[in-house]
């Protein structure tokens, strides 16, 4: 044999043998994973959905600003919660992908780039508690050591790629498996409009029965279907909406006001000859950016002088109605996006049936809503 196939054959059985042990390298639990979210929806990630049991080496945990604890399946999904709702980024926690304990993301080493296949990324990012377990991972499976700041620039840089990456693979795969299980396999009246994550959606299909057994990938196309398309068509096919576009955020959270079109809030504002409006994921964030914009930011023309309309949405009839006319629940145990709310309707009627049937403390009219009665609903 000539030294030139030889060489080949040798770099050929090296590549092999890395492809091999990416492969044999598992991102699921061996110990007790350590859960920080609360409820049943514990196993899942808000953000995506993905089994946090099964891609618990490359798991991050924060806090939203409220203080609600979160949990990721990757770096990639921190960022998303990052940008969307705004987290705690000094509470940033890692699983060591060695030990499997939650670690100071900011104190880690990341591989980033290694032949491990990525979670939700087209490039792997894994953390490990000290900078030898890192090299040591990097010997065997490639990529190269970083701190948490380099990873986490990394996957915002990607993220765009990344999302557009996973929808090509929903549309193409996904989805038809979720919707032929869906027909096939559960029951026609669930309404996925009435969760506020995915991860609570898949809570309740698993343990109130909506579908019969089904195996954690069934599950998770099942849920995104459900979320991600027959959510936002039924509500989409209702007419006389509030009407939100994808780069609205609310100016008081930060969020994608286009995400919650069950929550939405407008107020529109006129002046000189300049007509605007802001959107908002709840009459709370509203309400608070309504008494005092300036604390939200420079809204010098977003004045109660300059409002021209506010809109909310009707709790059952998803239609967007006036605000000042309308009838709010205050106190009740359905909670919207930024947890408890003043919840919308158009009659009265409805407001005090929701009222009766979710443990409501008053129902009130916009002209009685005060605003330490708002700030007292973030307690």
């Amino acid at each position: 044999m000539s030294i030139k196939k030889t060489l080949l054959l040798i770099t050929f059985l090296l590549l092999t043998s890395i492809n091999l042990n990416a492969k044999n390298f598992t991102k699921m639990a061996s110990v007790e994973p350590v859960l920080v979210q609360k409820g049943a929806e514990k196993l899942w990630c808000p953000v995506c959905g993905m089994n946090l049991k099964m891609f618990y080496k490359t798991s991050h945990t924060s806090k939203l600003k409220n203080g609600t604890p979160r949990q990721y399946c990757s770096i990639r999904c921190l960022v998303v919660d990052m940008q969307e709702y705004g987290i705690d980024t000094n509470d940033i926690k890692v699983v060591d992908a060695k030990s499997q304990k939650l670690i100071d993301a900011s104190m880690a080493f990341y591989v980033l780039g290694s032949k491990v296949k990525g979670t939700m990324s087209k490039v792997s990012k894994l953390a490990f508690a000290s900078k030898d377990d890192a090299d040591e991972f990097v010997k065997k499976y490639k990529g190269k050591v970083v701190d948490f700041d380099t990873a986490l620039n990394s996957a915002k840089e990607s993220l765009k790629s990344d999302i557009a990456m996973i929808k090509k693979k929903k549309k193409k795969k996904i989805y038809p498996m979720g919707k032929k299980i869906f027909e096939k396999m559960c029951k026609s009246e669930i309404d996925p409009t009435e969760y506020i994550e995915i991860n609570e959606l898949k809570a309740a299909i698993k343990n109130e029965k909506l579908c019969r057994p089904l195996k954690e990938k069934q599950l998770q196309a099942l849920a995104l279907y459900l979320w991600e398309v027959k959510r936002l068509g039924d509500l989409g096919e209702i007419e006389g909406t509030v009407k939100v576009t994808k780069d609205e955020k609310c100016p008081v959270c930060g969020m994608f006001t286009y995400k919650y079109p069950r929550w939405a809030a407008q107020i529109f504002y006129k002046h000189n000859d300049h007509e605007h409006h802001h959107s908002f994921d709840g009459v709370k964030d509203m309400m608070k950016f309504y008494f005092n914009p300036m604390a939200w930011g420079n809204y010098k023309t977003s004045t109660r002088d300059n409002i021209t309309n506010m809109l909310v949405t009707d709790y059952y009839s998803q239609k967007a109605i006036d605000a000042r006319t309308a009838y709010f629940v205050i106190g009740s145990n359905v909670y919207g996006p930024m947890g408890n709310e003043l919840i919308p309707f158009e009659r009265e009627a409805d407001a005090k049936n929701f009222y009766m049937d979710h443990r409501g403390t008053k129902v009130i009219q916009f002209n009685n809503i005060k605003e330490k009665e708002v700030y007292k609903l973030d307690e």
